[in-house]
């Protein structure tokens, strides 16, 4: 919560005053003012990270605010927390205020505090997240990339072999049902190795993390079920071909395989990897190798230097 730019808008300053004073006191740069026709204004001159709107008096002003900041697609996803009194009867509108938290007044401020940190953790979430299979973007990868350094466990980096060519053919719609079925199966295939981390680095770019003794079962399981399930999404004649008319990267009309899956696993107790940079390389080079086998293969990086 340090750090977080909070702004607190209020007609009561007594109430302002003492909410900033203990912000401050949690190292936030909190900031205050009144809730009249400037609010809005001022709020989209300087945007902080969060908003803390009192509504105790049921303003029209306050109401308009929020509906005008839920309006812009720029400032909708900015965190508002309201205050209201602890009368059954003052429970926001969520329709005509449509708040993402609130709390009763007078203020319990302990409660205002884990309130703050879990609307930033819900932020967090809904920009890292992939918004067609759910996982982890980015930057959760990244971060559990570091973690992962030097301890018993394996990054496997999971690739959709020749999945251009299958979505320009079969179209948008069935391509997205191939990356959510992938994520589906990776994420099962970690949850009953005994645990571990699933990311989505984007389009067919996936991550998962698993202690080393299960990452080769992890990747049997990938893709052994990717396989099976992938049959269902050609019809009989391409299946026995092996192959359907499509168009390559180079923009060549060709006979392109089945979907399959290639895996590049690098174990994490190894000295040369000291950083996520060398870890991303790593598992390039070794995903480079398993999709030389033209199936779904996996391959682990087992030098020692």
């Amino acid at each position: 919560m340090q750090r977080s730019r909070i702004t607190i808008l209020s007609s009561d300053h007594q109430l302002l005053s003492h909410i900033l004073l203990r912000l401050h006191s949690k190292g936030c740069q909190a900031t205050t003012m009144p809730c009249d026709d400037l609010a809005l204004g001022k709020f989209y001159s300087d945007p902080p990270d969060l908003m803390i709107i009192d509504l105790s008096d049921k303003s029209e002003c306050s109401a308009g605010i929020i509906t005008t900041l839920r309006s812009d697609s720029y400032f909708s996803v900015i965190p508002i927390i309201g205050l209201v009194n602890i009368a059954e009867d003052d429970i926001p509108d969520w329709h005509r205020c449509p708040l993402d938290d609130f709390l009763g007044l007078p203020l319990n401020f302990n409660e205002l505090f884990i309130r703050i940190s879990l609307a930033f953790s819900r932020i967090k979430r809904i920009f890292d997240n992939n918004p067609l299979t759910r996982l982890p973007g980015n930057t959760s990868i990244q971060n559990a990339i570091e973690t992962a350094l030097g301890t018993p466990t394996a990054v496997c980096y999971v690739d959709i072999n020749h999945f251009k060519p299958y979505n320009d053919a079969y179209g948008f719609s069935h391509g997205d049902e191939v990356i959510r079925m992938t994520a589906r199966i990776m994420f099962n295939a970690v949850h009953n190795s005994g645990g571990g981390f699933c990311g989505h680095i984007g389009g067919d770019d996936f991550v998962c993390i698993v202690a080393l003794d299960q990452v080769e079962t992890v990747c049997r399981t990938i893709i052994d079920h990717f396989d099976m399930i992938v049959l269902d999404l050609f019809d009989d004649e391409t299946k026995q071909s092996g192959t359907y008319p499509g168009t390559n990267r180079r923009g060549e009309k060709e006979n392109i395989p089945l979907l399959s899956v290639s895996i590049g696993v690098v174990p994490m107790n190894r000295p040369k990897l000291q950083h996520v940079a060398k870890v991303t390389e790593v598992a390039a080079e070794v995903k480079k190798l398993a999709k030389k086998s033209g199936g779904s293969c996996y391959v682990i990086d087992n030098r020692s230097s």
